[in-house]
């Protein structure tokens, strides 16, 4: 096994695209175009699930911050998904990914798939800016990178869908990258990478916004990617300029930023009785 077997030989050296990564605006970041060789990605974009009709293990938001629909852990990965899930999650990605992001603590992936794995947004749909949760939600480690793959041949620019990168004014964004078949986007995830699918999408009914998800965790982090009041967070959604917000207040997302683990567990139970 080696990761010249699926990846774009003009990608495998990461130590040569380091310098760009690092110095990406608005936030080291990478987009790189046509990442995997072989027909293994479009195996995958056939078996992609139409995660609507998903009775179990899905991941559903409907709000003015999000419409969209993910998997949930490893259920309903296809056959092909879980051959390319194992590259993704091999010593050999996380080392490739180390040197190509300068992360000097040793990165580590994750099996659950934690918010990860398929997503999916159907026409109307979107997600708000936002930065990323910052910790897993049952291990003790810090989230680090996203590597997001998009699975949408012959994408029309006219239907939207674009992942815009933002920095803190959140006027036009710095970055804007169509969701293309094969096309693979790094990023860095801290407190302050503003980053979203921001306007509904415009496609056809018979088509979706389809990618895989990746996220990546170390234990420990700099103290300078964190919110100084903030340890752990779930998603911190921010409003563009002249954009408001109906509902700015998320109340669930306070509860799980202040209450112990053990407490919400607890209250899961005495509700569920």
């Amino acid at each position: 096994m080696e990761l010249s077997d699926i990846i774009n030989k003009k990608w495998l050296d990461a130590e040569k695209h380091k310098k760009d990564y690092l110095k990406a605006d608005p936030f080291p970041h990478i987009v790189m175009e046509d990442f995997f060789i072989g027909d293994l990605l479009s195996r995958v974009e056939d078996e992609f699930p139409d995660l609507s009709k998903l009775k179990d293990s899905k991941i559903q938001f409907e709000n003015e911050k999000e419409i969209k629909l993910a998997s949930k852990g490893m259920r309903h990965i296809s056959k092909s998904a879980l051959e390319l899930n194992s590259y993704m999650q091999s010593d050999l990605m996380l080392n490739w990914l180390n040197t190509l992001t300068g992360i000097k603590e040793p990165l580590i992936s994750d099996p659950y798939l934690a918010g990860g794995g398929y997503h999916e947004i159907k026409k109307g749909g979107l997600l708000k800016v936002h930065a990323d949760f910052n910790k897993h939600p049952s291990l003790d480690l810090d989230r680090r990178l996203n590597l997001l793959i998009y699975l949408n041949k012959d994408w029309d620019e006219s239907w939207g869908g674009r992942l815009e990168l933002f920095n803190d004014s959140m006027g036009s964004p710095v970055q804007s990258i169509l969701p293309n078949f094969n096309k693979c986007v790094i990023f860095t995830t801290t407190s302050f990478t503003y980053h979203g699918h921001p306007d509904a999408l415009m496609c056809p009914e018979d088509r979706s916004r389809k990618s895989l998800a990746y996220y990546y965790f170390s234990r420990g982090r700099p103290a300078n990617e964190v919110l100084s009041n903030k340890s752990k967070h779930s998603t911190l959604f921010r409003e563009r300029e002249n954009e408001k917000f109906e509902n700015p207040f998320n109340f669930n997302a306070f509860v799980k930023d202040v209450c112990p683990p053990i407490i919400l567990r607890a209250a899961k139970k005495v509700f569920k009785k």
